[in-house]
């Protein structure tokens, strides 16, 4: 009988979790350095397959990244849990926001995914409705304690951190941490002891996709 050519029963399986282990942490880096707009190609060839394999595993880009951050947003689920359930909201907000900022100063590829418009991605759709819970939950908490002005709502806080979080791969190159200050300043703003009249009222939700898409336009492509 002539001897088969065949690949032993599992090899494919085997090679096929190669490739995809090796697409994935390429994906990671390069996200990580560059932001989400790095070309597929680019990440197919880091990770030494051709793009047909890429797209194999992947078809498309959302998909990519989904899997890439799904550990971003249990590490983000981790944050909001863990501020929910402390007493003192105040603290809460502020621990809660320097997780956040924590983790998108690290990485350009998580910042783009909590301030970028990606309604397609799963895996942005559920850290931006996760996170405008807790931030709501937090505010009305704060609220009733007293230690939050009570003329500001939800979205405000998201508008005015989100072009913050967007500055952050500046602010890393000049000092790691320099965005503890300005989160600081801009957290100061939200007690109690600082209101004054506030001249306008708030934007609503619908709003703040738009304002993000046209922020990260005006950015231009990552480098």
């Amino acid at each position: 009988m002539a001897s088969s050519s065949a690949s032993p029963p599992g090899r494919l399986r085997r090679d096929a979790q190669r490739n995809r282990d090796l697409l994935l942490a390429a994906a990671r880096e390069l996200f990580s350095r560059h932001g989400l707009d790095v070309p597929l190609d680019q990440i197919a060839k880091e990770a030494g397959v051709g793009n047909a394999t890429l797209y194999r595993h992947f078809p498309t880009r959302e998909a990519l990244v989904g899997e890439v951050f799904a550990d971003a947003a249990t590490l983000i689920g981790d944050a909001a849990q863990e501020a929910l359930a402390a007493e003192d909201a105040w603290a809460a907000i502020e621990r809660y926001f320097e997780r956040i900022f924590e983790l998108v100063a690290a990485d350009r590829g998580i910042n783009d995914l909590v301030t970028q418009a990606i309604p397609s991605t799963p895996a942005m759709t559920g850290i931006s409705r996760q996170n405008a819970v807790t931030v709501g939950t937090l505010v009305a908490r704060a609220q009733e304690q007293g230690t939050m002005r009570p003329d500001v709502v939800t979205m405000d806080l998201l508008f005015m951190l989100g072009p913050l979080c967007r500055a952050l791969p500046a602010t890393t190159e000049l000092r790691p941490d320099l965005w503890r200050r300005y989160l600081a300043l801009l957290l100061d703003g939200f007690r109690t002891r600082a209101t004054h009249p506030l001249p306008v009222p708030p934007i609503g939700e619908e709003h703040l996709d738009r304002m993000f898409a046209g922020l990260w336009e005006a950015a231009g492509p990552a480098v």
